[in-house]
């Protein structure tokens, strides 16, 4: 066999296996809340010591990047768009369903009746989109009608109530006592602390 002939049947078999995979729909599993990265990490043992790469082909846990305050400073982190669920990319047969279904910690698949429903193309792409948005996003520890103290700026050492939270541009409205009347006050997160 010569280096061509290799070559055609690589391309072969790569097109027999995105074919395959073509047909592969994602099904949405539910698991323990907190154990997502161990179920995927258990789920691809699974698949490879029982030997149905042909009928799993991705696990996904949906996480997006977000910016955290924590002691004053703004920090990076993941979160888990949707806690307690994962998405797998697979071809639903009676093998791979009880490979999914047996795996510790999955809870079992989402869908109607007894028979997993997967979800649209449409529904994938926009979770897809959703994770992979470059803007991230402001955690807030505060909520509307709590109590603060103003830490820096012309306001430093007011106290004051959280009117409004602004995560996309991770800024809060404070109502500030100023001579006897409440006026809001747009701060940065790093500016107020709770009481």
């Amino acid at each position: 066999m010569n280096q061509n002939q290799i070559n055609e049947e690589k391309k072969e078999l790569e097109k027999i296996t995105q074919t395959i995979e073509d047909k592969a729909k994602w099904y949405v599993i539910h698991i323990q809340t907190g154990y997502e990265q161990k179920v995927k990490q258990a789920l691809e043992q699974r698949i490879k010591s029982l030997g149905v790469e042909d009928k799993i082909f991705n696990i996904v846990i949906p996480t997006r990047e977000i910016v955290v305050v924590k002691k004053g400073k703004k920090t990076k982190s993941k979160e888990k768009v949707f806690p307690g669920y994962i998405l797998v990319k697979m071809i639903l047969d009676d093998n791979s369903w009880l490979v999914v279904r047996t795996t510790e910690g999955v809870t079992g698949f989402v869908g109607a009746g007894l028979k997993p429903t997967p979800i649209s193309e449409k529904e994938v792409q926009a979770i897809m989109k959703f994770v992979e948005q470059e803007q991230p996003k402001f955690k807030a520890k505060f909520s509307v009608g709590e109590a603060v103290k103003i830490v820096s700026g012309p306001f430093a050492d007011f106290l004051g109530t959280i009117e409004a939270i602004d995560e996309e541009r991770g800024k809060v409205r404070v109502l500030v006592s100023i001579f006897d009347r409440e006026t809001p006050v747009e701060l940065d997160f790093l500016q107020v602390q709770k009481i």
